[in-house]
């Protein structure tokens, strides 16, 4: 398995997403800067922005900004060496200046990993607010910037009520501040309420994202978020494990509506508006668990009920989306199955070449 077939796939995925390129015109010849730049999402938005420079001649500049820039080199090595790619290594909450020919900025620094905030909570919530924080004085220094994003989070909504199909951004959600692990949710709160701050006192043109769930390539499977667990379960042979009972709803965006949308929320949202970006086809994780497991030739077991009785709970957590499809004419173009093959497809690649590595030492 050579690597370009792995890129390959995140490449074709990018151009087709990018049917429409040129309702993000605005980014030619600009320069962008991505904190958290080394991450899954930014990786993604790296991919989408050097898919615009070599398909359709966008010229654009990239900036990614990130506590551990050097990671690229190893996540997308591609996308490091390019020339129209610059790594900053910084970390987030010391940030003095941002390159002043930089006219454009989606601040997407911030650890979405709850075993984070159960271990290290301070931490955390420094790199979010503090990151903000210092990212937000530095654009007001900016001579040309035209738009900052601001990527937020879904779990600033707290616990979705059983009888709301949808959260809608007017939803404005319940957290028990009493408990450390709504740092994450609190601390994507405070973050938006500074962003709205800046935006009043100081003029920047502000607009925010509100990210769901996403399953994809370049997401870490070791992270413990339901689907990753699945995925893992599977690749590795042994049976799909789910803590409850399965009727737990979540529902998954793939990566390159998600590149893409924001960048359309980059240039053409409206400042001072939120946007949720996710899918809004809810799915059991019994029936995600059974999806991926129909596409192994040796269909693993389906392990359920691993928890206590009592000790696990259901929720539910799909976006209402009619605001983006609406006003910025935005899609979803990869439904849920292919989204999974897709990401097993990666995965598998990965796994190959990574025996292949370990055979030649």
């Amino acid at each position: 398995m050579k690597s370009s077939y792995v890129m390959d796939i995140v490449q074709e995925d990018c151009r087709n997403a990018l049917k429409r390129p040129e309702v993000l015109g605005a980014l030619k010849g600009e320069t962008v800067l991505i904190t958290g730049g080394t991450g899954f999402m930014g990786t993604w938005l790296a991919e989408m922005i050097a898919t615009l420079n070599d398909h359709f001649g966008f010229g654009t500049k990239l900036f990614l900004l990130s506590g551990r820039a050097n990671n690229l080199s190893a996540r997308a090595p591609h996308i490091a060496v390019r020339p129209d790619v610059t790594l900053i290594e910084r970390d987030i909450r010391g940030l003095m200046e941002i390159p002043q020919e930089v006219s454009w900025i989606i601040h997407a620094a911030g650890n979405p990993d709850n075993r984070v905030y159960a271990s290290e909570p301070l931490r955390g919530i420094e790199v979010i607010t503090r990151g903000t924080a210092a990212v937000l004085d530095c654009a007001t220094r900016l001579p040309n910037l035209k738009k900052m994003l601001n990527v937020s989070s879904a779990s600033i909504y707290g616990n979705q009520p059983d009888n709301l199909e949808k959260i809608s951004e007017g939803f404005f959600g319940n957290l028990d501040c009493a408990s450390v692990m709504s740092s994450y949710a609190e601390a994507k709160r405070f973050a938006e309420t500074l962003c709205t701050v800046y935006r009043s006192q100081h003029r920047l043109p502000l607009v925010c994202a509100r990210p769901f769930a996403f399953i994809g390539p370049y997401q870490m499977l070791d992270r413990p978020w339901a689907v990753n667990n699945f995925m893992r379960d599977a690749l590795l042979g042994g049976a799909i494990r789910i803590l409850g009972d399965g009727q737990t709803v979540r529902s998954y965006m793939y990566p390159s509506d998600m590149a893409f949308w924001l960048l359309r929320i980059l240039t053409d949202g409206v400042p001072g508006q939120n946007y949720n970006v996710g899918s809004p086809e809810g799915v059991t994780l019994l029936a995600l668990a059974e999806k991926i497991a129909d596409l192994f030739p040796d269909k693993p077991r389906i392990a359920s009920h691993l928890l206590p009785p009592g000790k696990a709970q259901r929720s539910r957590l799909v976006p209402d989306i009619s605001l983006a499809q609406n006003s910025l004419g935005l899609e979803i173009t990869v439904d849920l199955d292919t989204a999974i093959k897709r990401t097993i497809l990666w995965n598998q690649a990965q796994q190959k070449l990574t025996k292949a590595g370990e055979s030649k030492r």
